[in-house]
Formats: C-alpha cells, sequence, structure tokens
C-alpha cells in the first residue's frame, strides 16, 4: 500500500503557497501503480516524461558529437543524475526511499563489474601498444608491399580475427592506420576499405565475450556461455564476407607506392600478450569453473601485469646496459641516442591511458536506462517488442535501431527487460545488436573513431553508399544463425 503525500511538512511555507505547491508538485510527479520492476508505475507522470525527454535529448547530443566536438560522457552523465533525482524525490514523497535507493544501488553493481572488466583489458591493450606490438604488425604489413585488393583482404580478415581479443575499436584503429599510410590519400580506396574493417571488426567482435561491451554483458548476465557464443562464428563470417565479396570487385589490383617502417618491439612485448591470454583464461576459468563473475579473473590478471612491471623496472638498468655494449659493438649511433629516452614501463600510466570518456559514457547509459526501466518504460518496450511482436522479428528489429542508437542501451534495455526468449532468440539479439551498427558509420564505435582517424577519407556519405549491401550481409547472417541453430532455439535458459 503506498503512503499518501504528506502536506503537513510544507506549512512553513507563507499563506497558501505550500498547499499551492504541494498542488503543482503532485500533479507533476504523482505515482501510478505498481510497475512490473516492483517499484512505482511512473511511464504515465509527467516524472516519467521528463525522464524520459532528458534522455532522448540527451542521446541527441551523443549522436551529434562529431558536429558539436563535444565528448559523449557529458550529456549521459547530467542525464543520469536528473533521472535519478526525480526517482528519488517521487519516492521519498512516497514514503519509499529505500526502494529507490536498492534499486540504484543494483544498477550501480551491474556497472562496476562491467567497468572493472573493460578497464583491465583496456589497460592491457594500452600495454600491449606501449611495448608497440601494433606498431610491429602495422610495420610488417607495410613492407610486404600489398596490392590495394591485397590489402582490402587482408586488413579485413586480421579485423575479423583480432576484434574477439582486443575488441571491435581498437582493430578498427589498427586496421585503418595500414590502410592510410599505404594508400596515401586514395580517398575511393581508404573509404571503401574503411567500412570493409568496420564491418569485419564488429562482425568478429560478435561471436566473443571480448569482442564488444554488448557481447561482455551478454557473457557476465550468464545467460550465453563463453563456447555458446562461438555458435555465432559462421553467422558472423557472412556478415563479413558478403559485402566484403561484393566491395572487393570494384577495388583496383594495382599496387601502391612502397613505404617502408622499421619497428623494434620494446622488451617483454611477447610476454605481456601470454600474460593477457592467461588474464583472459582466468576470467573464464572464475566464470565457468568457480561460478564466480569473470570481473576477478581480470583484476586477478590486472596484478599478473603489476607483478611483470615491476620486474621490468627493477631489470631496466641491466637491459639498457647490455644493449649499450651490443650498440657499441656494431657501432650503431641511431640507436645508441635512442636508449637514453627509454622510460620505465609503468601500470598505472597505462590504466590512466584507459578510454575514459568510453567508460563514463557506459556509465551514463547504464544508470539512464537502468532509471527508465526502474520507473517502468522497460516494462511498457518489452511487452511492445516480446509480446506484440514475434521475438525473432523484435530482435531483428533491434539490430537495425542499433545503427542509429548505439547498441550499449539497446543491449543493456534488453537484458534489463530480460523478456521470456529461447536460447536461439538471446544468440540472435547479440548477433544483431553486435553487426547491426555496421548499417551507418555512426552505428557503432569503430565506425565513429575511423570518421575522426581517416577524416574527410572515410565518411558518412560514402559508407550510406554501400549500406545496401552491408544490409544483405546483415539479413544473409540472421537466416544463417535460423537456420544453423534452429535448434537452440526450442531450448530456454
Amino acid at each position: 500500500m503506498l503512503r499518501p503525500l504528506d502536506i503537513s511538512q510544507y506549512r512553513f511555507l507563507p499563506g497558501g503557497a505550500g498547499r499551492i505547491l504541494f498542488a503543482i508538485l503532485a500533479l507533476l510527479f504523482a505515482p501510478g501503480a505498481l510497475a512490473a520492476t516492483g517499484g512505482l508505475d511512473l511511464t504515465g507522470s509527467v516524472a516519467g516524461f521528463v525522464a524520459l525527454t532528458i534522455f532522448v535529448l540527451a542521446y541527441a547530443l551523443v549522436m551529434a558529437e562529431e558536429k558539436l566536438h563535444m565528448r559523449k560522457s557529458k550529456p549521459v552523465l547530467v542525464a543520469a543524475g536528473i533521472i535519478w533525482a526525480l526517482i528519488g524525490w517521487v519516492y521519498v514523497q512516497s514514503g519509499m526511499p529505500d526502494e529507490a535507493e536498492h534499486a540504484f544501488r543494483h544498477t550501480l553493481l551491474e556497472f562496476t563489474e562491467l567497468m572493472l572488466f573493460l578497464l583491465v583489458a583496456m589497460t592491457y591493450i594500452n600495454a600491449m601498444d606501449e611495448r608497440r606490438v601494433f606498431d610491429a604488425l602495422r610495420a610488417w604489413m607495410v613492407r610486404k608491399g600489398f596490392s590495394y585488393r591485397q590489402l582490402f583482404w587482408i586488413t579485413g580478415i586480421l579485423a575479423f580475427l583480432i576484434s574477439p581479443v582486443a575488441d571491435n575499436l581498437t582493430t578498427a584503429l589498427l586496421m585503418c592506420a595500414v590502410v592510410t599510410k599505404v594508400a596515401e590519400g586514395d580517398k575511393p580506396f581508404i573509404n571503401v576499405a574503411c567500412i570493409n574493417i568496420v564491418v569485419a571488426a564488429n562482425a568478429g567482435g560478435a561471436f566473443s565475450p571480448f569482442g564488444d561491451i554488448t557481447t561482455l554483458m551478454v557473457w557476465q548476465a550468464g545467460l550465453i556461455h563463453f563456447t555458446e557464443f562461438f555458435e555465432l562464428l559462421i553467422p558472423s563470417l557472412i556478415n563479413y564476407l558478403i559485402p566484403a565479396v561484393v566491395m572487393s570487385l570494384f577495388i583496383k589490383s594495382h599496387k601502391p607506392g612502397g613505404v617502408k617502417e622499421e619497428v623494434e618491439l620494446k622488451r617483454g612485448a611477447r610476454r605481456i600478450i601470454a600474460l593477457f591470454l592467461l588474464t583472459v583464461a582466468t576470467a573464464v576459468a572464475c566464470h565457468s569453473v568457480l561460478h564466480l563473475p569473470p570481473v576477478l579473473g581480470m583484476m586477478t590478471g590486472l596484478g599478473y601485469l603489476q607483478f611483470f612491471g615491476y620486474f621490468l623496472r627493477r631489470t631496466l638498468p641491466r637491459s639498457l646496459e647490455k644493449k649499450r655494449r651490443h650498440y657499441l659493438r656494431r657501432g650503431d649511433e641511431k640507436r645508441l641516442s635512442q636508449l637514453g629516452s627509454i622510460v620505465p614501463f609503468d601500470v598505472f600510466n597505462r590504466v590512466a591511458r584507459a578510454e575514459w570518456d568510453t567508460l563514463l559514457f557506459f556509465y551514463g547509459v547504464v544508470m539512464c536506462v537502468g532509471g527508465l526501466g526502474f520507473m517502468g518504460y522497460l516494462g511498457m518496450l518489452s511487452e511492445a517488442l516480446y509480446t506484440g511482436w514475434n521475438a525473432t522479428w523484435a530482435n531483428i528489429a533491434l539490430g537495425i535501431i542499433s545503427a542509429v542508437v548505439d547498441n550499449i542501451p539497446v543491449m543493456f534495455a534488453v537484458l534489463t527487460m530480460e523478456p521470456e526468449m529461447s536460447h536461439g532468440h538471446w544468440l540472435l539479439i547479440t548477433l544483431t545488436a553486435g553487426v547491426g551498427g555496421s548499417l551507418l558509420s555512426i552505428g557503432s564505435a569503430a565506425g565513429v573513431a575511423l570518421m575522426g582517424q581517416a577524416r574527410g577519407l572515410y565518411t558518412f556519405m560514402g559508407h550510406l553508399k554501400w549500406s545496401p549491401v552491408i544490409a544483405l550481409g546483415y539479413a544473409a547472417s540472421v537466416v544463417a544463425h535460423l537456420w544453423i541453430n534452429a535448434e537452440s532455439f526450442t531450448v530456454f535458459n
């Protein structure tokens, strides 16, 4: 039973102002019945409409990031604060402050687990970048002197294969650096190669818990086990190959001018790669064997890196002396001069270089969507999509929506709604949310990042020209999943 609002607390105001103020507040923030979440149903109140409007406005600012040059975390952080402030006010006035507090803490815990997981992964990627692992890979590809068509296929295939481990954003940036360096301003080729990279990176990230934030969210929620993601391998491969084959037909086969670059891996680079793989194995073991959150394994893996960083710092003087003697014998003055600029490896510098704008954006989105869900809006959306529609069509539509609205809020909304779906349908939404963003350049983090890195060469309109072909790959990947994994649609989690 809801407790009525107490008007007497406003009698300190002069005259009838207290009652007038109360009447206005009651009109604006009056709660309805209990929502499906167990809290108040605020979907019909002005407080709910205000919260929804604020979220839409905040997300409009996020989508205009490239035009406004304003980091995407800012509007969603403010929107999250306002939305939960509205919730807190309504629940305090209804005599239910504990319910709002518990809901906020529950949503915050979900974000914290994912944030720590991502922070460790980003730290390892930054550590490998600092040790020049990615520079060495890029230099090797440049030295080989591949033709444009070969470069198109190699960068696409590598993007598909690397993104399941290194995430789709990092992989896309790496492959784009190769293309822009080799092609030397050839806009038509760079545009189509970047499209291929975005599609490949998103498709590759869809069949791995580490390939995208959305797949990580599904894995953390326990809806799909680690090995079950690989059921999406063939549909993801089809999603990449169909547009890649068509686009490759329009690429000239001549070779670009030779560009030479020598890159030497820094000490410990290969061992850091091994530690990252060990960290991934630890996270998987924690989740699969011990039934503990995988973030425990990732944080333990951060400890591995810290111990190794300590070893690198302690042994640096001895290593420098050894290299100095070696370069003196060879008479390599260039390498000798470079020894004085070597900086000791610092794990916390790698942590500081994590993509904090992305992490804070993730916090804002999770808290906004969690707040709207607590108000009852996600219950309404779930009823409209998964009751009014077939779950298959609902998941396909959400994948297309993720080309306009970032796939993070789309996936978090589905996880919060937790509709009654078969195992096959959970795999389907994982696939569609992961690859649907490839339909537009603004539909995924990889696409947005490449528009910045290859500014003027890879554009929204250049990507849009190939959207029908990408949509064909999207449709084919869905059909492939429905056919290959047909048995999974009869198994419910």
